[in-house]
């Protein structure tokens, strides 16, 4: 089974192109929000978050405290990287129990869609990979219309993503959502050439 990443930076629209290729029957692992879940569920990142961020870092009703890890991690650029550390590879390890899962199944391909697809190393092991552009004052609008960040805040974690050119650049299919092109079409032309 073909293997295809799916990542595009903050605002670009990878979660509604993912949604798409979900229409088509492809399976689509969302790496960010699996990570969110694994974050509050699995013993050994919880216990390595709070040695890393303080007990702070979950609420009382043990939530992810988002913004107490937010502020610390996307100012000190160590403290970020050691959370990646953490959460990479236990995302690494839910992927493939779930393209495990997959494996039995029998869709042409799956996706495994994340924002940090090739800072984190993921390209590595899949066949194909799908960017999702769009101009970054779109995506600023995007995002603030999202959750209300400011566009300080905004620009400070785009920063720290790949520039979306070198992430076209090594990319082997380009979805433009700049709303110059339909998306739904962009992505059928990739579905076609990704079926056997």
């Amino acid at each position: 089974m073909l293997k295809v990443g799916i990542t595009g930076n903050m605002g670009s629209g990878k979660t509604t192109v993912c949604h798409i290729f979900e229409v088509l029957a492809i399976p689509v692992y969302y790496a960010d929000e699996r990570a969110k879940q694994l974050m509050v569920e699995e013993e050994d990142l919880v216990a390595g978050i709070k040695d890393l961020f303080g007990p702070e870092a979950y609420h009382d009703d043990g939530s992810l405290n988002r913004d107490h890890i937010a502020r610390k991690a996307f100012s000190d650029p160590d403290k970020l990287r050691q959370l990646n550390g953490l959460v990479h590879p236990a995302v690494a390890r839910d992927t493939l129990r779930w393209q495990a899962e997959q494996e039995k199944k029998n869709a042409p391909y799956t996706l495994r869609e994340a924002a940090l697809l090739y800072e984190s190393g993921s390209d590595k092991w899949l066949d194909k990979i799908i960017v999702v552009a769009a101009p970054e004052d779109i995506r600023i609008q995007r995002v603030r219309k999202r959750d209300g960040s400011s566009e300080k805040e905004i620009k400070a974690r785009m920063d720290k993503q790949m520039p979306e050119a070198e992430k076209v650049a090594r990319a082997d299919f380009v979805i433009q959502n700049d709303g110059s092109r339909s998306l739904i079409e962009q992505v059928i032309h990739i579905h076609q050439q990704l079926v056997p």
